[in-house]
């Protein structure tokens, strides 16, 4: 099982951090704001009780993310409280991107996301690859989807 590049970990806990106190931050607009009592603390309380939560949470997360390109499929395991594996088919891969957002372009990473035919919400990403791993990942897929399919399918 291929297990996701380790800076990952830095951008899911810098998104429990930014939600943590954004999220205070909101409270403390309802405290000054609020027509009833709220106590003054409370924003304290949901940016700390979020950091509790959330960080772990996005170390859990990495620990339990993993993939394997198999002869006819992409296999993918991930989820902290809801464990899901998912099997993609080659024969259903439409087509691959690989994409770097503003904030993994920061970090050095970049993702493979993988479209299929079917339902709405089919289509998978793969986080947390080095940009050439991306790259080679999508490159692999194309080319195991073409095979699988015919010279229509990528």
């Amino acid at each position: 099982m291929n297990r996701l590049h380790p800076r990952i970990r830095l951008l899911w806990v810098a998104r429990a951090v930014v939600f943590a106190l954004v999220a205070g931050g909101v409270t403390g607009a309802g405290v000054v704001f609020a027509p009833i009592s709220i106590p003054p603390l409370a924003p304290v309380a949901v940016a700390v009780t979020l950091l509790v939560v959330g960080v772990p949470y996005a170390l859990l997360r990495y620990r339990a993310w993993g993939y394997e390109v198999r002869d006819d499929s992409l296999y993918l395991q991930r989820g902290v409280l809801t464990k899901v594996n998912t099997v993609v088919p080659f024969v259903r891969v439409q087509h691959v991107d690989s994409t770097r957002g503003p904030l993994e372009r920061l970090v050095g990473l970049a993702s493979t996301i993988v479209y299929t035919a079917g339902s709405r919400g089919a289509d998978v990403a793969i986080p947390g690859l080095t940009p050439d791993g991306a790259e080679d990942l999508q490159d692999r897929l194309k080319r195991l989807a073409i095979r699988a399919e015919g010279d229509d399918a990528v």
